[in-house]
């Protein structure tokens, strides 16, 4: 199975046994829908959701009603509604971690050249909480706040994956290679030299886009998620991997540390 198509199971995520499950599978419905995905039918949510599709009926009717998601009579299926929008607005406009970080990350972005960005986990995936571009050219795709990326094969999730307690990284990797991805071995090796690296030098580097070279170190504070922060560059005109992280390792952990200390303040 291909890691980039494999279901997305939100179950990592959760410490505690959930206390709505109606809740929860509502979420899973809305959760569903990624972006290029304007429409889905009940029996495509109740694929992506691994529920009964008379469930997701149940579901999708409820969350139409509380103004959630809209219904398509003609596709006879269901998109995203407006106040979901609204949800992510109050979410990025609120967040002092963001108006303490984002700063700092253009003030770094700008000085370098570089492409930066911040996020936390979601399941098997990193959500981008800020990103910001120096140059549009620089990456392969246009990275936005609110972007998902696998966690396995990039530099942030591995760099969160270095940071979690050993127990939780043991059962999040025991259940992708449940999913038999194609080329397991290689990437489980990939991920050990990556924690590794992080556990020793306080960041790691991958290169999961063509051209494209990433570094990542986590921001660990008590009682506040694991945040993970890079600095992304083109390697397209050859420039040399290891110069690139030499040139960059630097310059990340400074700003992590300049990141954590604001964070350190806020209330």
């Amino acid at each position: 199975m291909d890691i980039m198509n494999a279901p997305q199971s939100r179950k990592p995520r959760l410490e505690q046994s959930p206390q709505n499950r109606s809740l929860e599978r509502g979420i899973d419905i809305l959760c569903s829908f990624r972006p290029g995905v304007d429409l889905l039918g009940n029996g495509e949510l109740a694929e992506r959701t691994g529920l009964s599709r008379a469930t997701v009926s149940r579901l999708t009717q409820t969350l139409v009603g509380a103004g959630m998601l809209e219904h398509d009579r003609h596709q006879r299926a269901y998109r995203l509604a407006a106040p979901v929008l609204s949800l992510a607005h109050a979410m990025r406009s609120g967040s002092p971690v963001l108006r303490v970080a984002a700063p700092l990350m253009r003030k770094c972005a700008e000085r370098l050249k570089v492409n930066v960005g911040l996020a936390v986990a979601d399941g098997q995936e990193m959500i981008y909480l800020e990103s910001v571009r120096y140059n549009r050219k620089v990456s392969l795709r246009n990275i936005v706040a609110g972007q998902r990326v696998p966690i396995v094969l990039t530099s942030l999730g591995r760099a969160w994956l270095a940071a979690a307690p050993a127990a939780k990284r043991k059962t999040f990797l025991a259940q992708v290679k449940s999913q038999k991805t194609a080329g397991w071995q290689p990437l489980e090796q990939d991920i050990a030299e990556a924690v590794g690296h992080v556990q020793r030098n306080g960041y790691c580097s991958a290169s999961w886009q063509p051209e494209v070279l990433a570094l990542a170190t986590p921001i660990v504070l008590e009682d506040r998620p694991v945040y993970v922060l890079n600095i992304s560059v083109s390697t397209e005109h050859g420039a040399s991997r290891t110069a690139v992280v030499r040139n960059l390792s630097a310059p990340l952990m400074n700003l992590a540390a300049e990141i954590r200390e604001a964070m350190l303040y806020l209330r």
